[in-house]
């Protein structure tokens, strides 16, 4: 982790260096497809102990939100401080460069101000055609097993099954075997943090930017058997809300295409049976990188270095368990767009809760401040808003509204943006081609006071609210459509 010539070198290229300095370290946790199914969040089926311990420490944000339910978008987000809508990136395979080629990643405006910054794992979405972004890093990305996937082991092999990215699947998507944490990529990502981390001194005068990609809970939910068997199946029930929104427009929803690509997934309704297996595997993902978050943490304080680390955790979006019959993220609703959001370290409040409204792209400027650097002015344009205040003082606002989007394909129209709004109480989604009239849209309203499970579309029957919340969309940027797209 500490190669001070390599390291020099790259900050020449990057900023001017800071030789001595007071800044904390900054880890910075991703984990994908996670949902706020956590102890600290309230779940009683949770088995989450160590990302528990960290929220004691630290603010849990209650009401954070990604700017789209998918992993390479969200994770634009975080590295620009830009939304989807801005960009014209809705989709895996567009690299965020293509829209803003002289972006300063959040990375890069660390390095800038003399930090080393590190990658391990999955920060940028680095498959379907997509890449890892060598300006952001100091030093070289690490992803164990980059470019495959392990398999689950069978009767006749002695190792772990090795199939090419991309492959068509043809495995179950719940598995538990007896085989140690480090069998599955996670557990080789957090064998290299603990490495680097006891090469790593705790007087170094070099500041740290380490961001810690994990991939679970994300498909498949294939664990270790020992976190299998932490949850009591009889425990888990299907989602009370299995239908559709009534008066939803049915493209909307979706059909659940990730889930259905691995053995055993029927295209129709999902058995019962079939539920609870998922539910099963899901919770034992989420523990089983839970699990590796503790490792991370325990050498964190192990090298005395918690003290001067600000620590965040962030969950790229969310997912759907059932509700509305969807398994997966891809939607605007509250299931796939609420994220878990845990930030400790020095200066920062310990043990409390905020409800204030915080979005991906406020992480950017949040960071910056909380490290003691100063405002960014960078070659994008910014979107979102410091919440350090917030981090410091739970109990202090934040903003009136968040926002995020989805694409999707209307017939007669090709692709529409559902862009939408979030407000303590309510959520409005604007369904329409970009730049078409206002008329032309379709829309959503969901009021959580009184509809937490979004039983039903009321937008005919607010038309006052309705009118507020398109007001607080007119006044963003209009989206952008696809980069690339033709027409």
């Amino acid at each position: 982790m500490i190669v001070q010539t390599g390291y020099l070198l790259a900050c020449a290229l990057v900023g001017p260096l800071v030789a001595k300095t007071a800044h904390p370290n900054v880890l910075l946790i991703c984990l994908d497809d996670l949902k706020p199914v956590l102890g600290c969040y309230g779940d009683p089926l949770a088995k989450t102990p160590n990302i528990d311990r960290l929220a004691r420490r630290g603010v849990t944000f209650e009401s954070a939100y990604c700017n789209q339910a998918l992993c390479s978008p969200s994770r634009n987000s975080l590295m620009t401080g830009m939304r989807p809508t801005s960009m014209g990136i809705y989709d895996l395979t567009t690299n965020f460069r293509q829209a803003v080629p002289d972006a300063i990643t959040l990375p890069q405006y660390f390095a800038k101000y003399g930090f080393r910054t590190e990658a391990l794992g999955k920060i940028l979405h680095t498959t379907n055609g997509n890449h890892e972004d060598t300006a952001s890093w100091t030093e070289p990305h690490f992803w164990s097993d980059i470019g495959t996937i392990p398999q689950r082991p069978s009767s006749d092999q002695k190792g772990p099954v090795i199939r090419q990215r991309g492959a068509v699947r043809s495995r179950p998507a719940v598995s538990s075997d007896e085989v140690p944490d480090n069998f599955y990529t996670d557990g080789r990502i957090a064998d290299e943090v603990v490495r680097r981390f006891r090469a790593t001194s705790s007087k170094s005068e070099v500041p740290l930017f380490v961001a810690v990609g994990f991939l679970k809970p994300h498909l498949p939910f294939h664990v270790p058997k020992r976190y299998w068997d932490m949850h009591d199946r009889s425990r888990f029930k299907p989602a009370e809300n299995p239908s559709a929104p009534e008066g939803a427009p049915k493209y909307a929803l979706t059909h659940s295409e990730e889930l259905r690509s691995y053995v055993g997934i029927p295209a129709g309704a999902l058995s019962t049976e079939l539920q609870i297996e998922l539910l099963h595997g899901y919770y034992a993902a989420v523990s089983y990188v839970d699990a590796q978050v503790g490792r991370v943490l325990d050498e964190l304080e192990r090298r005395n270095l918690a003290n001067k680390t600000i620590v965040v955790l962030w969950g790229d979006h969310g997912w759907h368990l059932g509700d509305h019959s969807l398994w997966g993220k891809k939607t605007n609703y509250e299931q796939a767009t609420r994220i878990p959001l845990i930030i400790a370290g020095p200066g920062i409040a310990q043990g409390e809760r905020s409800r204030a409204l915080v979005e991906t792209v406020d992480l950017y400027p949040t960071l910056a401040e909380l490290a003691g650097l100063p405002a960014p002015r960078v070659a994008q344009k910014q979107e979102g808003s410091s919440f350090a205040a917030t981090a410091r003082n739970p109990q202090l606002p934040t903003k009136q509204a968040v926002f995020h989007a989805y694409p999707r394909k209307r017939d007669g129209d090709g692709q529409i943006i559902g862009r939408a709004v979030r407000t303590e109480r309510y959520r409005l989604v604007e369904w329409k081609v970009p730049g078409a009239a206002p008329e032309t849209a379709d829309l959503e309203l969901y009021d959580y006071v009184i509809d937490a499970l979004e039983i039903r579309n009321l937008a005919p029957e607010k038309p006052a609210v309705v009118e507020e919340l398109r007001r607080m969309l007119a006044a963003q940027p209009e989206a952008k459509p696809q980069v690339g797209r033709k027409g």
